[in-house]
Parts: structure tokens; sequence; C-alpha cells
């Protein structure tokens, strides 16, 4: 699959990824709670649980990479068979 460098760049993608499909998650905005606007945007979370989601988003990636890894390693995806326009 690559070496480790390789890897590493492959993982941050994937965490990056699914950090923004995560992000609207369980979400209030100001507006959805009925608080005034008071110069803030009304889409802006209350409270965004950045915490738990950045540790959401790390096992997440996590499984996503170990199972394109094994997918990759045991061949079930066959990279040389896939036409690349040719």
């Amino acid at each position: 699959m690559g070496g480790p460098v390789t890897m590493v760049a492959i993982y941050l993608t994937i965490w990056w990824t699914v950090l923004f499909a995560i992000l609207p998650l369980g979400t209030q905005t100001r507006a959805e709670a009925g608080l005034p606007n008071d110069g803030t945007d009304p889409g802006a979370p209350i409270d965004p649980k950045l915490k738990r989601k950045f540790i959401t988003t790390t096992w997440v990636s996590a499984i996503v990479f170990v199972g394109l890894w094994l997918v990759l390693y045991f061949h079930l995806i066959d990279l040389n068979a896939l036409s690349w326009g040719r």
C-alpha cells in the first residue's frame, strides 16, 4: 500500500473528511434555540462539543483506514485491474 509517510497522509485525508461529516451532527444553532441575534450569525452553533467530535473523528477514521488497508492488503479490489481511462 505504500510507505509509512503515505499511510499517514492517507489517514489524515480520511480524518479530515470524516471530521467535516461529523461536525454538523448534534449541534443546535442559535436560531433553533430561539436565542436573540446579538450580532452573531444565527447559524452559529451554541455548543459545538469539539473535543468529543475530534475523539469520535479519530476512532471512526481509524476504522475506515483499517478497512481500506485490509481491502488493499488482501487484494479484495485489484487496483491494477481498474481502468484508469485506458
